[in-house]
């Protein structure tokens, strides 16, 4: 009963039926003609391709590269149109060198000046070659031939925090800034942060005024009190001999 089951049963079989290709190889460079009907189809959807004009002059690589700079792109005049917003409405802007630097880092110092209200933008060349072309900060474009940051805040007095940040970070290298309409250097972008804010200015300088005020008008009554002072002095010697003289006539008498 074991050897039926085994071998009528476990035993494994050959397939009785075999499909085998009767065709030789295929010719790629001779197809076979389709169907009828995809003949049709195949006829509907070839692609059309435009004749190229062999009559039209070469183009260089150097004029193929000035007609693609010649392209106006609708999104890069959109961007270049918000970067000059910004270099416009703000008092404050600090361009910074980047680094090899994680996007963990870079977003933890994005994070920390937002704090401050200060805003970090990165655009390319060619968005600020059509963001500062024809204006006053055509100057800062050497600054963007490599990855290079842009700092913007409302107001001037955010300079301390925008260079505490910096100093926090070394991978964001400072290269200069634009205070109030006017392009700084590092170094005087660092000296304008050591000054002090606007409003002390003017009280140190409405105090100066006084002074001056004061001592003009000090010395413009100098010599009248100096002339007061020597009369009042003058009178009073004068009434002490009139004062004795009756004195030494009752003695007299």
């Amino acid at each position: 009963m074991s050897n039926l089951i085994i071998n009528g049963l476990l035993q494994s079989r050959n397939p009785l039926l075999t499909f085998r290709r009767f065709r030789g190889k295929i010719n790629i460079q001779r197809p076979r003609p389709p169907h009828y009907e995809r003949a049709r189809v195949l006829e509907v959807i070839k692609p059309y391709y435009k004749k190229p004009d062999f009559n039209a002059p070469c183009v260089d690589a150097e004029r193929a590269k000035e007609m693609k700079s010649k392209l106006d792109n609708p999104y890069e005049t959109i961007i270049a149109r918000e970067a000059r917003n910004w270099f416009e409405h703000s008092n404050l802007v600090a361009f910074v060198h980047v680094n090899s630097i994680k996007q963990e880092d870079m977003f933890k110092a994005q994070v920390a000046l937002h704090r401050h209200n200060v805003s970090v933008k990165v655009y390319g060349k060619s968005i600020m070659r059509k963001a500062v072309a024809d204006t006053r900060f055509e100057a800062i474009l050497p600054l963007f031939e490599a990855k290079t940051a842009i700092i913007f805040s409302p107001e001037v007095q955010k300079i301390k925090q925008v260079l505490s940040v910096l100093k926090k970070t070394p991978q964001l290298v400072l290269m200069g800034g634009i205070v109030e309409g006017r392009l700084l250097s590092k170094n005087e972008f660092m000296a304008y942060a050591t000054m002090p804010d606007i409003t002390t200015v003017r009280a140190q300088f409405a105090a100066v005024l006084d002074s001056v005020g004061g001592k003009i008008v000090g010395d413009l009554q100098c010599h009248q009190s100096q002339l007061v002072n020597l009369l009042d002095a003058y009178a009073k010697t004068d009434s002490k001999p009139s004062e004795a003289s009756p004195a030494v006539e009752k003695v007299d008498s």
